[in-house]
C-alpha cells in the first residue's frame, strides 16, 4: 500500500477531530474540518451507523498512523519492538513515536508539519550531533542536538514556521534554540508529555487479537 497522497482534511474529517496535519493552517478558519465538521462521502451529513467495538479500535490505529504519517508494516514494526521492552506496550509504542527525527523537527517548530519535516531530512538538511541524517523514523537520544545545516538556516519556510510556532506548544523534554534554528534534546519523553487525545489501550487490543 502506497503513502495517502490526498486531501489530508479529509483524514481528519473521517477520524472527527483536527489531526494539525497541514501545518498552521489547521489554525486557522480555512481548516477544512471547521468549515465541513461531518465525515467525508455522501453519507458524510447523514451520520453513520453506531462503530463496533473492533471498529473504534481500527479507528484510533488509523488515526494515529495518520497524525505520525506511518504505514501499516512500519507501525506494526514499532508495536511490536513496544511490546518486547519493558513497561506498557501502548505507553512505549507513543514514546517512541514521539522520539521519532521527523516529529522532533516539526514540535521544535522548524517544520509547519510532519510531512514537511520529513522532506527536510530526506533532503539531508538535518543535522544529529553533527552528523547528517536522512532517516525519518532514526529515533533521537537524550542529550542529543538537532540542527539545520547552514545553507538552510536562511530558508523562508523555516522562518516562517519558526515565527508562527507558539513557544508554550514545544513539548518541555526539547530545547529549542531560535537562533541557532537547533534543538536539544532534554530527556526521552513520557506519556504524560503527549498531549494528543489519544487511546493507547484500543491499539493494543486491536493488535492482541
Amino acid at each position: 500500500m502506497a503513502r495517502y497522497i490526498g486531501p489530508k482534511c479529509k483524514i481528519c474529517r473521517r477520524e472527527g477531530e483536527k489531526l494539525f496535519l497541514r501545518g498552521s493552517r489547521c489554525y486557522t478558519d480555512k481548516c477544512a474540518f471547521i468549515r465541513r465538521g461531518y465525515p467525508p462521502g455522501s453519507h458524510g451529513k447523514t451520520g453513520r451507523r453506531k462503530l463496533t467495538s473492533y471498529a473504534i479500535q481500527l479507528r484510533e490505529k488509523q488515526k494515529v498512523k495518520a497524525t505520525y504519517g506511518i504505514l501499516e508494516r512500519q507501525f506494526r514494526k514499532i508495536f511490536h519492538d513496544a511490546t518486547r521492552t519493558t513497561g506498557n506496550p501502548g505507553e512505549n509504542l507513543l514514546i517512541a513515536l514521539e522520539r521519532r527525527l521527523d516529529n522532533v523537527i516539526y514540535q521544535l517548530g522548524i517544520a509547519s508539519s510532519r510531512t514537511n519535516a520529513r522532506q527536510l531530512i530526506r533532503h539531508g538538511h538535518i543535522r544529529v550531533d553533527d552528523r547528517k541524517m536522512n532517516i525519518p523514523s532514526y529515533l533521537v537520544k537524550a542529550n542529543q542536538t538537532v540542527h539545520v545545516t547552514d545553507a538552510m538556516k536562511k530558508n523562508a519556510l523555516i522562518k516562517k514556521s519558526l515565527e508562527e510556532r507558539d513557544p508554550e506548544r514545544i513539548v518541555g523534554w526539547l530545547k529549542l534554540d531560535k537562533e541557532k534554528i537547533s534543538g536539544t534534546v532534554l530527556r526521552l519523553p513520557k506519556r504524560e508529555d503527549i498531549v494528543l487525545p489519544i487511546q493507547e489501550n484500543l491499539i493494543v487490543e486491536l493488535y492482541s487479537k
